[in-house]
């Protein structure tokens, strides 16, 4: 491996965005390989991505495959990865140049070591563009900084400062090897992502910069309330995945374990959030459904869910009250929460 680290950049119909992705790590040089994966475009993303292998071919390749969505450029991307480590890049957006090069020189010492770390975390700010806001997401109260650890001196994890893609930057070869598959034609599959490869995680290092930057504000995002609502079958096909085909249980630390059972809820709560917001019977009776079908189907998980405080464990009064007064109560929750923190 001759890269301190990949960056895969899916890319579908994106020439109106990518250059300004792949513009903000070129000053990696020759440290960094960028891997263009043209997931089947239709509009200039391939002739773009061809631009910029010809003006930097030692940092840049460009693979054109057919469209199989974003967790299938994914794969590509890392079954091609020569670096050491790996990363993903949406093509809507961008990384900080000053954060890059400080990962960089992480990234060196871990190169020189004979046990490099397994993930290296840093920080991603949510850049609201259309609303000149910007909110970054850092670790300091849970992680130790700029040194080595492991899943015993992590702290508890508040509400909202979950590891996401956008902070992790994966071993290469524990990520390839650690038998994650992300299903094709999926949104969502980085909830896959960040979490299937940390049940291997032993070892991290938590550089504390602003590094992701993660454009919020298009109408046809992904994250997009609406947009999720009309794609909720797949938010609902990756939270399956993550109940059932990741074994957390098994798991025998106990830091991780916990860190991961929460992760999950966070998405089983955003799964059934959606479908009590779309406000019909048949999404009411759906959400129930998909609560008893955890129940029969990863009792441990269900078991956790509805034990805990109402506070840590927000699904659990839809099991705990008469669904008159939590449905209600629950979509009026959401909307406040929703208008406070402008969340998506």
């Amino acid at each position: 491996m001759n890269k301190l680290l990949t960056v895969a950049i899916p890319c579908y119909n994106s020439h109106d965005y990518m250059r300004h992705a792949i513009d903000s790590l070129l000053p990696g040089k020759d440290k960094i390989e960028i891997i263009i994966v043209n997931d089947g475009s239709s509009d200039d993303t391939a002739a773009i991505g061809a631009e910029y292998e010809n003006l930097y071919p030692d940092t840049v390749r460009v693979i054109n495959k057919e469209n199989g969505g974003h967790g299938d450029a994914v794969m590509t991307g890392l079954r091609e990865a020569t670096g050491l480590y790996f990363r993903v890049l949406d093509s809507d957006d961008w990384v900080d140049e000053e954060a890059l090069l400080k990962l960089l020189d992480v990234l060196d010492l871990m190169n020189a070591s004979d046990t490099p770390v397994d993930l290296v975390i840093t920080n991603y700010v949510y850049e609201k563009v259309c609303e000149h806001k910007s909110c970054s997401i850092n670790y300091r109260k849970t992680l130790p900084t700029n040194r080595i650890f492991g899943w015993d001196e992590v702290g508890k994890f508040g509400t909202g400062s979950y590891i996401l893609m956008h902070a992790a930057t994966y071993r290469t070869e524990l990520i390839r090897n650690c038998g994650m598959e992300l299903p094709k034609h999926t949104f969502y599959v980085d909830n896959i992502y960040v979490s299937y490869p940390m049940i291997d995680v032993e070892t991290m290092y938590y550089l504390d910069v602003d590094l992701y930057r993660y454009y919020i504000g298009r109408a046809d995002q992904s994250i997009n309330e609406s947009v999720m609502i009309s794609r909720i079958d797949q938010q609902l096909k990756v939270n399956r995945i993550m109940l059932y085909d990741m074994d957390i249980n098994r798991i025998e630390n106990d830091k991780k374990r916990d860190y991961l059972q929460y992760y999950v809820e966070i998405i089983t709560l955003a799964t059934v959030a959606l479908y009590l917001r779309i406000g019909t019977t048949e999404a009411e009776e759906t959400a129930e459904a998909f609560l008893d079908e955890i129940k029969a189907h990863n009792p441990v998980m269900y078991e956790r869910i509805i034990s805990r405080p109402f506070y840590r464990h927000p699904i659990r009064p839809l099991r705990a009250l008469s669904r008159h007064i939590s449905y209600p109560l629950y979509r009026a929750t959401y909307v406040a929460l929703r208008k406070h923190f402008g969340f998506n």
